[in-house]
């Protein structure tokens, strides 16, 4: 995997929001998902694609 790949643009992130709650998402580059801690949901990146469906996001647990 390259860099270029294993990174997102920092401006789509400032657009992105989880679509549940419309709240922030935060990125987690080692498991390559946008985290929504209102939600409590990890949104997959395939590809360099962010996946930003409830049905392909999976639960996550917040301490």
């Amino acid at each position: 995997m390259t860099e270029t790949s294993s990174t997102i643009d920092p401006k789509l992130l400032e657009i992105l929001v989880c679509p549940l709650t419309k709240g922030p998402l935060v990125y987690d580059k080692a498991a390559q998902e946008l985290i929504s801690e209102q939600a409590h949901l990890a949104y997959p990146i395939r590809d360099g694609i962010p996946i930003m469906l409830v049905d392909e996001a999976r639960r996550v647990q917040t301490t």
